[in-house]
């Protein structure tokens, strides 16, 4: 049987990049929040410290930092007329474990994105006409967000300059600067910091892809390009460029993280309680199934506690907030034959491939000097900045492309050219041949959700605590393919145009496999909206059949961006607590600064309005 331990105004499941922000919002305001954390705590020092940091077997190859799939995996098939089987070793797609979550081994890669991205069924439909539409795809479900990028816009600058993001404007307020990229959605102001030093395999591909026209950029990046203080008073150092970031941690306070921009500050307030090694089982409902109570959640010790809370924060990674939802019966869940159903709903992932180029001998690369965000960049052909209407046969959505080598390390990194064997003696000399003369280019896309597409609970596999695994149905829509073969075409002519010797060609093709690390930038799932029939939660990632759970993260997203989606997520954090932080107050005493009284707010168990929009408060 459960302990019940007192109460808390709020519980947050998971303490990475979205428990963290949650939880520090919500104590300036008085609220008392319980953090729980199923890994161990970590800090920069002594955990992330070098030598042992750079440890490639330990973090690349074993994945240390990534959720333990002994415990808790995820089953996956291509098709619903498939067996899932469970994933035992992570290689596709890396979620995280342990404080930080997997803003913790990210790369740093730091996009906004486009204006068209948040209405993207609208804006298809207006540009291209509902029946272009249908041609790319029946089983599309594409859909608008519930929020505009002209609402997020200051909640994107809030969070950029909380990680101290390095990179160069192309369009402030309208305006086109040079330097920057040109499609970019308006912004405010300038990055926060100057964008990172060029790399030579970036200037390699800068200058081929200025000779075919397109527009070459500095990739913006959360790896920090001088020392900086962010708005909480916490000091970032400048990147030392030392080839492992992704997979990672960073011993020199030079990437933002939870450990770099947030907790410093959070841990020390009296008002926030962080608990390790805690595995929440269930958010616990009331006997209407209307309101969260709390959660039970079970420690290291193998002990099972209930903490009750007026608010229960999900801010998991994307794939275990949809499985929580279904263990805890909060949402309908989405049945593809039917096509009803909200939760496991339009879950995508992203659409990635890209050519290597292969140099002559004399042009030295020097792959092993890199951060996690070097890049040299287009965005000629990411979203809708190209016409999309003659396209034959037809498809939505672009990738951007760029020069985004992220280190040389040995036991990964070994191009040879087609031909050379797999193992053995000239295997060996290509690799010593090409290690350093090779530059590999990615393309980096949307996906578009499909009701072919979701995530449901396995009926067969179990964790270690005996409650089903997460099951994910998955394959890539052939829009996706279609657009992605397409972009390639381009991309090898830039691999040419660089001097390539050979340039190899690829691209995304079916069926998607978990065994070739593509992207950890998983979504949907539990997509947000502005109808209940299509959406788990609302625009403030509020849960409609359950009002004070809110879903914090890349699982609100309806169908994926071609942007690592980090600041995306920032973005969505930081707009959703600015409406949650003064409903959450309600009957709690107010912080100091608001001298008395109480808050005249909706109920909790109200669903926030359009009165609830503010800007941000800091």
């Amino acid at each position: 049987m459960a302990t019940r331990l007192q109460p808390a105004d709020a519980v947050t499941i998971g303490v990475g990049l979205t428990g963290s922000l949650a939880a520090y919002e919500m104590v300036q305001s008085g609220v008392k929040v319980v953090g729980l954390e199923r890994g161990a705590e970590r800090e920069t020092v002594p955990d992330f410290q070098s030598p042992a940091i750079h440890d490639e077997l330990r973090y690349s190859i074993r994945k240390a930092f990534m959720q333990d799939n002994a415990k808790v995996a995820v089953t996956f098939r291509n098709n619903s007329d498939q067996t899932a089987l469970p994933i035992r070793r992570w290689e596709s797609f890396l979620p995280g474990q342990g404080l930080g979550g997997s803003f913790v081994h990210w790369n740093g890669q730091s996009f906004r994105a486009q204006v068209a991205d948040f209405v993207l069924r609208s804006h298809t439909i207006q540009r291209y006409g509902q029946k272009f539409l249908d041609a790319c795809g029946p089983e599309l479900t594409i859909q608008d967000w519930g929020v505009t990028y002209d609402e997020l816009e200051p909640y994107y600058d809030r969070f950029e300059y909380l990680c101290g993001v390095s990179g160069k404007a192309g369009n402030i307020k309208g305006q086109i600067r040079p330097g920057g990229n040109p499609f970019e959605a308006p912004r405010a102001r300038e990055y926060p910091n100057p964008p990172l030093k060029e790399t030579y395999f970036g200037a390699i591909f800068r200058k081929g892809a200025e000779s075919l026209g397109y527009h070459p950029y500095p990739q913006p990046s959360s790896n920090l390009s001088r020392p900086y203080t962010n708005p909480l008073g916490i000091k970032l150092e400048a990147c030392v460029f030392c080839g492992f970031c992704e997979r990672y941690a960073c011993e020199h306070y030079a990437k933002a993280s939870p450990q770099t921009i947030v907790l410093p500050v959070l841990l020390k307030n009296s008002n926030y309680e962080l608990r390790t090694n805690c595995e929440v089982l269930r958010i616990n409902l009331d006997s209407t199934g209307k309101k969260a109570t709390g959660v039970t959640y079970v420690d290291g010790a193998g002990r099972e506690f209930e903490q009750p809370a007026e608010i229960v924060f999900i801010t998991a990674f994307p794939l275990n907030n949809v499985r929580t939802l279904l263990l805890s019966g909060i949402g309908k869940p989405y049945d593809p034959r039917t096509g009803e159903g909200v939760v496991g709903r339009n879950y995508c992932y992203q659409t990635t491939g890209g050519p290597t180029v292969f140099m002559d001998e004399s042009i030295n690369i020097n792959p092993f000097m890199s951060s996690g965000a070097p890049g040299t960049m287009i965005d000629d052909f990411s979203g809708d900045n190209f016409d999309h209407a003659n396209m034959n046969p037809p498809f939505i959505g672009g990738q951007y492309v760029g020069s985004i080598m992220t280190g040389g390390r040995p036991i990964e990194f070994h191009p040879t050219p087609p031909g050379t064997p797999p193992w053995g003696l000239e295997w060996k000399r290509a690799v010593a041949r090409h290690y350093n003369h090779t530059i590999l280019i990615q393309q980096h896309g949307t996906s578009m959700s499909s009701r072919l597409n979701y995530l449901d609970l396995d009926p067969t596999y179990k964790d270690a605590w005996g409650q089903p695994l997460l099951r994910m149905t998955f394959d890539f829509p052939e829009n996706d393919v279609r657009m992605s073969q397409y972009i390639v075409d381009k991309v090898v002519e830039i691999g040419r145009a660089m001097g390539g010797k050979i340039v190899v060609r690829g691209g995304t093709k079916r069926p998607y496999t978990t065994t070739v690390y593509q992207s950890t930038h998983n979504a949907g799932g539990a997509v947000m909206g502005d109808d209940p029939k299509t959406s788990a939660v609302n625009r403030y990632l509020q849960c409609w059949d359950v009002p004070n759970v809110f879903s914090l993260g890349g699982s609100a997203f309806p169908q994926n961006i071609a942007y690592n989606y980090s600041i995306t997520i920032g973005a969505l954090t930081y707009w959703a607590l600015d409406a949650i932080n003064p409903w959450c107050r309600h009957d709690l005493p107010p912080p100091p600064s608001c001298g008395g009284g109480r808050h005249a707010r909706p109920s909790r168990g109200h669903h926030l309005g359009p009165g609830s929009e503010r800007r941000p408060s800091g």
